[in-house]
């Protein structure tokens, strides 16, 4: 809304102002007539109400009053006659009973002992209460000793039944006056507040509560159906230890609405409308009046306004205004056409010619070609041309322009020009700009590609990388089409690296990489997802496809000699092979199973192929169960050893026993070490294992001991992953280990020849420690006899393999006699494992063998069986068992 429009709003407001004056005090007269309407009703009720709780107090007061001085006149006689008996007592509590009162019972109790009581029919329990022991009323009868005057308390629930007041007196007797007792009358509260009219049929509202002197919660007394109102009239009573208050208010409230107050309010509404109706008729039609007076001016204010705004607008713009008359050549131009021609203001005509002469020599053709067309044909124009300025720099000019006759019929052009120089230099600008956002674009999205490139392809071989793969692998997994994946990985790769160097190694990868291009299909895919591992992944059908074809040509073209620096390399690969047979396997369970045939093929050899099955996958659920057990059993200390003895070749007495690891199954018993070892290699545990058969043993040598039985050593076996246990020479040292008690069995398919200097260390510290060192399965591995010799072990065990056929073999007999030689010349012990029978132990003991162990002598039995067998010594032939018997 604008000045005009307010200025307008405020006089037709003003002309209302005498009847809102008047309306505004004759509201102001009608409300204070209706508030002290109500003033004098609501003072009206609070003096009724006053009245009638002054007569119910005056009543109950009265009531309370003679009740008490009823019992008094009792009371005076008790004093003067203390002995008196309980038919006396009753005969003159009779007479006061007898009247009309709220009495209840009076009990007299001298020495605060009941002794006297009226009526006693209900009362007889009654006699013989001692107050001093009553914890309800002791407190109230030692103070009316304390205070030696009446005291009334209550209300307070009776034992009878009902509420009551309780008046108790002091009992003073003889000359002296002394205090001998107390006397109480019990008043019943309801007949009282009944008889002093406290009924349901009360006029107003009314509420007692009843509160000590001394302070304490309220208690509620009397009070009707109707609660009392808000600022209620309020008045006490005095009972002596309590004091009684008494609120009232009417029944409806104090707000209630008086009979004719409808009436009086309609009367004040009459009255206002009868005031104010004609007075805004008035307003009203000096308001319309003035409003026909005002339409005229708002008219020349409008147009004021309108040419106000068109010439701020021109400002604004810097747009010129012109206007041609071709009959007298004369142009008019504005002040912003002269500044834009650069002529002087105070010229205010001008002629065609100024306009001509200003125009740039180029321009000038064309722009008069259009204003002649315009003025012929009488249509708007627009053009654009150059103005050359005074100073010499160019204008660009954009005008716009159209004819028109006046009233006389005479043809004129009117129009406008504006300078637009800036914008065709923003324009050549942001086109420039544009041009060279395009060019950077062009190069981002080429850098783009090349990285999206380098991320998806492998630097070193330029093939697809495992990210690549992985976005192949998910799109494979939705699109139902065939899905077959080779897993490749390079055998002896690790060996070229190590001894040819990783440049050598990068060269194979580059030429093994050319090798899988020249032979892969062009629409297969492959990727080198890490190391020496590359995956093909093919959407070609497995029935027309021999992938198992495929992949043998490549082992054969990897398994071609390569030169790298001048050396001849040779490597070999393996390759798992996994094609999806049903639809719901997911494209990444598919390349687990292209790796477990790849490990498949590296465990029968290298160098070969494989293809996943059933039997692999029961296989591997099989392995993954057999894993979660074996982890499980650790946790759980499954694992026992069971003893085998060894026996002196000789005497066949018991020299040492050998520790086997054992797995006590929860539900399928025990379990073979030939079972479980493979897959605690791969799970890394075995370390584990050979700890917790160490502690064991040891702990059992210890049992024997204690029960007469001394065994000298205990053998266990130790693998390589336990040797290079940062921590084992500290564990081996804490537990103090008798020398020649313990000796550590290692296999002799450790590779001894290429051990590090770590693994030597680490044995060269546990003979220092008293440990005897063993060569656990002589004659099965590949290590040379000096190396082994080198190590110089306590004793060497010759494999069951070589003892088995020793009865057969004259040649076996030569080699088992050559390595007991070889033992005796290094004064290393020899011990002959997978001895079956008697007769190999004789010819065993012959050939100059030192220990013998196996089948024909004991087996491996857990430890309360081992110790049984060592001293039943039932394995002796009858005649050494005899003898050992006498010794």
């Amino acid at each position: 809304m604008n000045y005009r429009h307010a200025q307008l709003s405020f006089r037709g407001l003003g002309y209302y102002a005498p009847a809102i004056v008047v309306a505004v005090a004759v509201l102001i007269a009608a409300f204070l007539a209706d508030v002290q309407k109500r003033r004098l009703e609501e003072e009206y009720l609070r003096s009724y109400t006053t009245e009638q709780l002054g007569i119910l107090r005056s009543r109950l007061q009265g009531n309370i009053l003679g009740n008490i001085k009823l019992a008094q006149g009792l009371i005076a006689t008790v004093s003067t006659e203390p002995h008196m008996s309980q038919e006396r007592y009753a005969t003159l509590a009779s007479r006061i009973f007898s009247e009309d009162n709220q009495l209840r019972s009076l009990a007299i109790a001298p020495d605060f002992v009941v002794s006297l009581v009226y009526p006693l029919e209900g009362n007889e329990r009654s006699l013989g209460l001692d107050y001093r022991k009553n914890d309800r009323q002791r407190a109230a009868a030692f103070q009316v000793r304390e205070r030696d005057r009446m005291i009334v308390t209550g209300p307070i629930d009776l034992v009878q039944g009902g509420r009551g007041l309780i008046a108790r007196y002091p009992l003073h007797a003889g000359a002296d006056n002394t205090f001998f007792g107390i006397a109480s009358a019990v008043i019943d509260l309801d007949t009282l507040l009944k008889g002093s009219g406290f009924k349901s049929d009360l006029r107003i509202a009314v509420s007692i509560s009843s509160r000590a002197h001394d302070g304490g919660e309220a208690k509620p007394v009397f009070s009707t159906a109707t609660p009392v109102d808000a600022d209620p009239v309020v008045m006490s009573i005095d009972i002596g230890h309590e004091v009684w208050t008494m609120s009232a208010a009417p029944l409806k409230g104090w707000r209630q609405p008086s009979a004719d107050l409808g009436v009086f309010r309609t009367g004040l509404a009459a009255l206002s409308v009868i005031i104010l109706v004609p007075m805004f008729w008035v307003g009203y039609l000096m308001k319309d009046r003035h409003r026909h007076i005002l339409a005229l001016q708002d008219r020349e204010e409008q147009l004021e306004a309108v040419s106000q705004r068109l010439q701020l607008a021109l400002d604004a713009s810097r747009v010129g205004v012109f206007e041609y008359d071709p009959g007298t050549g004369t142009l008019s131009w504005d002040a912003g056409m002269r500044e834009l021609y650069n002529v002087p203001a105070a010229r205010r005509i001008c002629g065609y010619e100024d306009w001509r002469t200003a125009l740039h020599p180029e321009d000038v053709e064309e722009a008069e070609r259009i204003f002649a067309v315009a003025i012929e044909t009488e249509k708007p124009y627009i053009t654009e041309f150059r103005v050359l300025t005074r100073s010499g720099s160019v204008r660009h000019v954009r005008a716009h322009g159209m004819t028109y006759r006046t009233a006389s019929g005479a043809k004129r052009i009117v129009g406008a020009n504006w300078d637009v120089t800036k914008d065709l230099q923003l324009q050549d600008e942001l086109l420039k700009a544009k041009l060279t956002a395009e060019a950077q674009n062009r190069a981002l999205e080429d850098a783009r590609r090349a990285m999206e490139h380098n991320s998806l392809h492998d630097a070193l071989t330029r093939l697809p990388n495992r990210r690549f793969l992985d976005q192949q692998l998910a799109l494979a997994g939705d699109s139902g089409r065939p899905l077959t994946l080779l897993h490749i990985d390079l055998d002896r790769f690790k060996d070229i690296n190590d001894t040819l160097g990783h440049a050598a190694g990068d060269q194979v990868l580059k030429q093994a990489a050319g090798v899988l291009r020249a032979h892969v299909p062009a629409e297969d895919f492959i990727a080198r997802i890490g190391g020496d591992e590359f995956v093909l992944l093919s959407h070609r059908d497995p029935a027309i496809a021999d992938f198992a074809a495929l992949s043998a040509r490549l082992v054969d073209a990897i398994s071609e000699p390569m030169t790298i620096e001048g050396h001849d390399c040779r490597i070999g690969a393996s390759i798992g092979i996994a094609t999806r047979n049903d639809a719901e396997e997911s494209a990444e369970q598919l390349l687990v199973n292209a790796d477990i045939a790849l490990y498949e093929a590296k465990r029968h050899g290298r160098n070969r192929v494989e293809a996943f099955n059933d039997d692999l996958r029961q296989r591997t659920v099989e392995m993954k169960r057999l894993s979660d057990e074996i982890l499980r059993g650790l946790e759980r200390q499954e694992f026992r050893p069971f003893f085998q003895p060894q026996f002196d070749a000789e005497t066949l007495e018991i020299v040492g026993v050998e520790a086997l690891a054992r797995w006590e199954h929860p539900t399928r018993g025990f379990i073979m070490p030939d079972i479980f070892l493979p897959v605690a290699e791969s799970l890394n545990v075995v370390a584990q294992i050979d700890e917790a058969i160490l502690d064991q043993a040891l702990f059992q040598i210890v049992r024997w001991q204690g029960q007469g039985l001394d065994v000298a050593r205990v053998s266990v076996n130790v693998s390589c992953q336990r040797l290079r246990d940062e921590n084992l020479i500290a564990k081996l040292k804490a537990m103090a280990i008798r020398p020649g008690l313990l000796t550590f069995e290692l296999l002799e398919s450790i590779s001894f020849d290429t051990a590090d200097e770590g693994l030597k260390q680490a044995i060269e510290e546990i003979k220092a420690l008293g440990i005897d060192i063993e060569i656990d399965d002589f004659g099965s591995g590949h290590a040379s006899i000096v190396s082994l010799l080198e190590l110089s072990p306590k004793r060497l065990k010759i494999d069951r393999r070589l003892v088995q056929p020793l009865l057969e073999s004259t040649a076996q007999q030569n080699l088992v006699r050559s390595i007991i030689d070889i033992g005796k010349m290094r004064d290393i012990e020899i011990v002959a494992e997978g001895v079956e029978t008697m007769a190999h132990a004789e010819l065993l003991r012959r050939l100059g063998c030192h220990i013998l162990q196996g089948y024909a002598l004991a087996r491996p039995m857990p430890a309360d069986d081992m110790l049984a067998f060592a001293k039943a010594r039932t394995w002796l032939p009858a005649g050494k068992l005899t003898t050992a018997r006498a010794s």
